[in-house]
């Protein structure tokens, strides 16, 4: 069974490992692509793709079901999306601690949703769809996202 471990537990876990992750590339009708401005570290004030962990002992098709309804309130299966590519992310700090570095290692997946989503206000202060061009040339947006708009 998938759970979150104790902060102190995650915080060895941070400081030694790489995490993986699911980040969604969600496009809209007007092929643009949904950000959101993150409130936690890494990256915290950016704009950010939506996603998260996964849990030990979960599944990738569980995380993609777990994840989807958490940040977008929308239950997606894997079956649902494209598979994207494999992303590296590297930050000098992280969610459990300023001095621990984190290691991501990113599984991105692609998803056309044109109907309007209701977006959650837990891990992103506020929301917005880029054009790519937006995506590349706005300070705002996180480097990492533009590494996926680069292939």
């Amino acid at each position: 069974m998938s759970k979150l471990i104790p902060i102190e537990q995650f915080k060895t876990v941070v400081k030694n490992t790489p995490l993986i992750s699911i980040d969604f590339i969600i496009e809209n009708s007007e092929g643009k692509y949904l950000l959101g401005k993150r409130v936690n570290e890494p990256a915290s004030k950016y704009w950010f793709t939506l996603g998260g962990r996964i849990l030990k002992n979960e599944t990738i098709e569980n995380a993609i079901k777990r994840l989807s309804k958490k940040e977008f309130n929308k239950t997606v299966t894997k079956k649902m999306l494209s598979f994207y590519s494999t992303f590296e992310h590297f930050y000098e700090n992280s969610f459990v601690d300023d001095n621990i570095s984190t290691h991501y290692v990113v599984l991105a997946y692609k998803i056309k949703i044109e109907e309007e989503l209701n977006l959650p206000e837990d891990e992103h202060s506020e929301y917005s769809y880029f054009s790519k061009d937006e995506i590349m040339t706005n300070n705002y947006i996180h480097k990492y996202v533009k590494d996926y708009f680069k292939i």
